[in-house]
């Protein structure tokens, strides 16, 4: 039969603080344990995989017979951002964190960004999204101008309203800029920020966002699964992080409850490889905006998917459950990302109940596993592969 691993990206989903949080402005930070105690979180499904059991994590009861494997991973790379974290999980470290930009971008680049793409430019600094609109959406639709702004991240995102800016259009203006933003300014995502209403009380971004990412570095897992001839399923925004290199089919979602649906549906499709999972509402609505009630039933309602899609689950089939990063929504100094280690817990009638896998750097142990287990020369890659620890 063949083999299939569905690797779920539940995007934000931090554990704790990792030892150089401090750097990053994050000490003490946990997302797990910020949502673990509102009344909104229900997660017996999680907890019988094996997540309170990983080291470090003090957010619930362990269980006393998980029925999966499980490990606290530290990111090795020099970032808390999206890119950098799918990267790695993809088997690529960067050393080097992408650029930032505290204060705006240059004045020169914004020009030339003016000029390429006829349009003037309003806000130019870091900003939430939904305070931006509420800020420059009136002044934006009156001059018909874009708004771009930053974060503590590496991006560069442009927002537009689509009763004036149609869809198309702005992915045509963050085509331009992701051809501008190269070298210093090679930021990890050009993000197209689309959004409706007709005043400041009712703006609200919709969900035809679109990513535009640098490539990776180097080959990834991705590519490496791809040229040995195996399917390569991205599913949400995995696509738009890798620039789609090493996807073979690419299903586009409109949030977690929506791509949930799509990862149990390609249960039924015979396929061999892998189905690369992102959901990003955990981040995208709950984190940023700091919304723990909104943050924990999320994960409830990921958890609700679980024995489901477990008892759909084949012979030869592997899950995995993982996170890019932290974004604790009880965090109030900022609004960003969070410097966290992240879970990960793998199932499937071919792994070892209860295999501790206990703390391990860099988040590559996960592409290292996922070409093992799929007959795919994976040595390239970074990290170690941990399929004899976990396997049966």
């Amino acid at each position: 039969m063949a083999k299939r691993v569905f690797l779920i990206v539940l995007d934000s989903f931090g554990i704790g603080a990792e030892p150089d949080a401090a750097a990053f402005g994050d000490e003490g930070t946990n997302t797990l344990a910020a949502i673990a105690r509102d009344p909104a979180f229900d997660c017996p499904n999680l907890r019988r995989l094996g997540l309170f059991n990983i080291d470090g994590v003090d957010a619930g009861p362990k269980d006393p017979a998980p029925i999966g494997a499980y490990a606290r991973l530290q990111e090795a790379s020099m970032g808390k951002d999206t890119t950098i974290g799918h990267w790695e999980i993809a088997g690529v470290v960067s050393p080097q964190p992408l650029p930032t930009f505290p204060d705006g971008f240059p004045p020169e680049l914004i020009a030339a960004f003016e000029a390429k793409t006829g349009y003037k430019v309003l806000c130019n600094k870091p900003y939430s999204g939904t305070e931006v609109l509420k800020d420059y959406g009136e002044q934006a639709m009156a001059r018909n101008a874009l708004i771009v702004y930053t974060s503590a991240d590496s991006v560069f995102q442009v927002a537009a309203n689509e009763a004036l800016v149609p869809v198309p259009e702005l992915y045509r203006i963050c085509g331009i800029a992701r051809e501008m933003l190269t070298g210093p300014y090679g930021v990890g995502r050009v993000i197209a920020r689309p959004f409706v209403g007709d005043c400041a009380a009712n703006f609200k971004r919709t969900s035809n966002r679109h990513d535009l990412s640098l490539k990776p570095p180097r080959p990834t897992m991705l590519d490496l699964l791809k040229n040995a001839g195996r399917d390569v399923i991205a599913v949400g925004k995995i696509y738009d992080i890798f620039d789609g290199q090493g996807v073979t089919e690419h299903i586009k979602t409109t949030g977690n409850t929506n791509g949930i649906a799509f990862t149990q549906a390609l249960l039924t499709r015979d396929f061999e490889g892998l189905a690369f999972v992102n959901l990003v509402d955990f981040d995208m609505l709950y984190g940023h905006r700091r919304d723990v009630p909104g943050y924990a039933a999320a994960a409830t309602e990921f958890d609700r998917f679980l024995p489901g899609f477990l008892a759909g689950m084949r012979p030869d089939d592997l899950l995995m459950v993982t996170a890019d990063h932290g974004c604790d929504p009880s965090y109030t100094r900022t609004t960003d990302h969070t410097r966290e280690y992240v879970p990960w817990l793998v199932c499937g009638q071919s792994v070892r109940p209860g295999a501790d896998l206990g703390t391990r750097l860099g988040f590559g142990a996960i592409a290292r596993t996922v070409c093992e287990y799929l007959g795919v020369d994976g040595a390239a890659l970074d990290g170690e592969s941990a399929w004899g620890q976990l396997r049966r």
